[in-house]
């Protein structure tokens, strides 16, 4: 089947889980036979992926004849939280435009990537889109998030190809009650419109359902997933020293539950003190935890790393003891499963989707830091516990494997276009 696939990001250039999940999701399927032209805002490396077709909107000319006035006119009146992450969909222009300076001063291709500020940026995304659409042969398209909805939907227009919208994270996830309405507004759209619908847990289910009334019928779950290859095993050689080393590793937002973290850490240090704990990541509240590690009087056992990616991230999984993610609110969240690959026992909130398929990670709900101090000095303190809990993880790791959800995903794609030819 040909697959027409909307994404924000792909290895390289990634700022998060998603583009993990669509590269793990692309590979698979192509080894299923077949053919993805994945578009992207970007012009680095475009097409040099062996597997699939890696299309760039960046040179694409637009006019006034590829304009979409009626989904333009609710882009522009979105208002946007910001997160220090130049990809995010989450920024408003002001720091839009100071990040993308920043970035423009360390990396001058920058210019050549983005728009000067993120409306332009989506708009001229979502028109270049439709472009492509009128000039490309393909049978289903596949989206990714609500950044793609606009474009994704110019396309279903313009061709007629059914839409298959996969929802990685939705905007209650991210900011919970305090949702910003027009985000939420695209995201209903899209869902809406969709010809089908992947959810990544069935805890993204039972959100879309309950705050957007989509039909369950029309969802179908497929959880993502893991490669053995991710993991270079010779860093595993590493060690931390006699001292025990606690991680978190993720956008130090709400969303993900750092205070939660903290808090269970000033626990721990009272039993523990020799433990240290490593903060990995950058997000908006790293100067309020910044100043309650320093309330708390833990600064000596606590360190923050800052954003990390590719080596620096299979590093810090090497030297680490133990994993924690207190997520708040997670659709499904991989990094769980890369841990498991370095042996790194795992501690995860019961408010994620991965928790669905994990049964050889300790659970806690994220608000519960007690409990969750109280685990972490269990794993830390028996390491028979700590090595079990490794051992079967790994088994476990070899039934959660891309090609497994890749299957699952050809088989919404049979369902939305029903004509089309298997593989190419």
């Amino acid at each position: 089947m040909r697959i027409l696939m909307f994404g924000w990001e792909f290895p390289p250039w990634m700022s998060g889980g998603l583009g993990t999940a669509c590269y793990g999701i692309t590979a698979a399927l192509a080894g299923l036979g077949h053919r993805i032209t994945f578009v992207l805002p970007w012009d680095e490396e475009a097409g040099a992926t062996s597997f699939l077709n890696l299309v760039s909107t960046a040179g694409i000319p637009v006019s006034d004849a590829d304009r979409d006035d009626g989904t333009e006119t609710l882009i522009r009146r979105l208002t946007f939280r910001p997160l220090p992450s130049l990809l995010h969909p989450y920024l408003d222009p002001k720091h839009y435009q100071t990040l993308y300076l920043s970035k423009r001063r360390r990396f001058p291709e920058t210019a050549s990537v983005y728009g000067p500020d993120l409306i332009a940026e989506v708009i001229r995304y979502s028109r270049a889109s439709g472009v492509l659409a009128r000039t490309l042969s393909f049978d289903v398209i596949h989206a990714h998030d609500w950044m793609t909805v606009p474009a994704a939907l110019l396309a279903r227009r313009i061709s007629g190809k059914p839409l298959v919208l996969h929802i990685h994270s939705l905007e209650y996830d991210r900011s919970g009650e305090g949702a910003n309405e027009e985000i939420c507004a695209i995201e209903r759209e899209g869902l809406e419109k969709a010809d089908r619908i992947i959810a990544v847990s069935h805890r993204t289910k039972r959100m879309i359902v309950e705050r957007y009334a989509i039909h369950p019928q029309k969802i179908s779950v497929v959880h993502n997933a893991v490669s053995q290859a991710e993991a270079r095993q010779a860093c595993r050689t590493e060690e931390s020293g006699e001292r025990k080393m606690v991680l978190f590793l993720g956008r130090i937002t709400f969303q993900k539950g750092p205070d939660y973290f903290i808090e269970a850490a000033s626990l721990v240090l009272k039993v523990l003190p020799d433990v240290t704990f490593v903060m990995a990541g950058a997000g908006d509240m790293m100067g309020r935890m910044i100043e309650r590690v320093a309330e708390l009087g833990i600064g000596d056992r606590f360190h923050f790393t800052g954003f990390l990616q590719g080596e620096e991230i299979e590093r810090i999984f090497s030297l680490s003891d133990l994993y924690v993610m207190p997520s708040v609110s997670e659709p499904f969240g991989i990094s769980p499963l890369e841990a498991m690959l370095y042996d790194v026992p795992v501690i995860l909130s019961r408010q994620s989707g991965v928790s669905e398929i994990l049964k050889h990670a300790l659970k806690v709900d994220f608000w519960d830091v007690r409990d969750m101090a109280a685990k972490i000095i269990a794993v830390l303190k028996h390491p028979v516990l700590a090595r079990a809990m490794t051992t079967k993880a790994l088994d476990e790791l070899r039934k959660i494997r891309w090609e497994i959800a890749a299957e699952k995903i050809a088989l919404v794609y049979r369902e939305a276009a029903p004509g089309a030819s298997e593989t190419e």
